[in-house]
């Protein structure tokens, strides 16, 4: 048997691992029936249903007529644009507000694109800004500083 797609084979034994996880890591609590679930009731089914879809996907990408894909080269820069941006926004998010911190995580995640334009990318943070503004501040009226508290609105 010969591995026809390896991004399939590698996704799908991802899934059987972390459904196994879950499984042995549940068994320490009690598991209860469906009318009355006990704390590892649920990490169970969820472990059981990834181990089943990470079957059904690892057994797909074996077959004939699977496509011939194989697994990209790692890319470290790109981990590096998208976890760096997150703490970016972390960090900015008190001093320089949600709008600043919104900029910094959009403007630095895009770099982890191969198709980054600079172009594209202010268009996208000015229409993601309003609307995460309107939704998150107006909308669910978060309590969080909306911008920089030296411009003291």
């Amino acid at each position: 048997m010969t591995i026809k797609n390896t991004r399939d084979f590698y996704a799908g034994l991802m899934f059987i691992i972390f459904g196994a996880i879950f499984i042995v890591l549940s068994l320490q609590y009690t598991m209860g029936t469906a009318s009355k679930m006990g704390p590892a009731y649920f990490p169970t089914i969820l472990g059981g249903i990834l181990v089943g879809l990470g079957s059904i996907v690892l057994i797909g990408s074996l077959a004939k007529s699977a496509p011939e894909l194989k697994v990209e080269k790692f890319q470290l820069d790109i981990i590096v644009y998208l976890l760096g941006s997150v703490a970016v926004f972390a960090a900015l998010l008190v001093p320089g507000g949600f709008v600043a911190a919104l900029l910094g995580l959009i403007f630095i995640s895009s770099k982890a694109s191969h198709e980054f334009s600079l172009r594209d990318t202010s268009i996208s943070v000015v229409v993601l800004a309003i609307a995460s503004y309107l939704v998150f501040i107006k909308g669910l009226q978060l309590q969080m500083p909306s911008w920089p508290k030296f411009l003291g609105l």
